[in-house]
């Protein structure tokens, strides 16, 4: 049975705080003790190599995994410690960008944004239509109201599902790499999107991605993750000018550097058995 949740003031400034997070999945440790904070009103990125546990981050903020030990606060509420009906509660303030958009195939776009007003709540129909084609007119796809996920670009898919995840205006907005597969047309949409509805809605959002240009032209903070630490953390220009080998070899792409190539693995001689045939 979950503790009884804890009475806390929201920070005024921070929206997130993680403090000494540790995850371990099998035999690998995703997160080693991590702490950041995620400001208000802000765009807030995490980068870091494929495999050094991005998502699973977002999955710890929305209450989907369970960490091994450490904090979670948001807006006041330790996630780790809400009971289910606090931990739903919560949920409902959130929105989640998937990563591959995770449109419903046999709903068309009005639909699409609309499923969550339908599953959480009774509205009379005319609200719903003037709340999703609100949305809609956001993201610039107002006219795509009726076309199926199929009759949709890359780009025009990615929109929908923004439109969905602010359907209910929620404080705070994950997005789980917005930016793989899109066109540069496509993709300067969606940062121009991001970019607006954070600062005319107020919200707070938080992106996973790994395309650092595109980071930089939105985001407010960046933390980069790597070995289950935070190596760096602060503004975009700022890191682009860390001298330290965790940002150039990922920022500036070498292979080599702190985060190896090659998975560890035994000898090579022996794996292929020029050991035994020289024996």
């Amino acid at each position: 049975m979950p503790g009884p949740e804890p009475i806390a003031e929201p920070t005024r400034d921070v929206l997130v705080q993680v403090r000494g997070l540790r995850t371990v999945l099998g035999r690998k440790t995703i997160f080693d003790g991590i702490e950041l904070d995620i400001p208000r009103g802000k765009v807030t990125a995490v980068m870091g190599p494929s495999g050094c546990g991005k998502t699973t981050l977002l999955r710890h903020l929305t209450g989907q995994r369970a960490a091994d030990a450490g904090s979670i606060r948001i807006d006041g509420a330790e996630v780790t410690r809400l009971s289910r009906q606090a931990l739903f509660d919560l949920r409902e303030r959130i929105g989640y960008l998937f990563q591959n958009s995770a449109l419903l195939t046999d709903y068309d776009v009005f639909e699409n944004v609309a499923f969550p007003l339908r599953q959480h709540l009774k509205l009379p129909e005319e609200i719903v239509r003037n709340i999703v084609l609100t949305k809609l007119e956001a993201v610039g796809l107002r006219g795509a109201a009726g076309l199926m996920p199929a009759e949709l670009s890359g780009g025009m898919m990615r929109r929908v599902a923004l439109a969905r995840a602010i359907i209910r205006d929620p404080m705070l907005i994950l997005y789980d790499e917005p930016f793989v597969g899109l066109d540069p047309i496509a993709l300067n949409q969606v940062l121009r999107l991001i970019r607006t509805l954070n600062d005319t809605l107020g919200v707070t959002s938080v992106l996973v991605a790994h395309e650092f240009s595109a980071v930089a032209r939105v985001a407010d903070l960046v933390y980069l993750l790597a070995g289950g630490k935070i190596v760096a953390h602060g503004p975009p220009q700022q890191l682009r000018e860390d001298p330290s080998p965790w940002t150039r070899q990922f920022f500036g792409g070498e292979a080599d550097g702190p985060v190896p190539f090659q998975y560890p693995a035994r000898d090579y001689a022996t794996d292929l058995g020029f050991a035994q045939v020289a024996r």
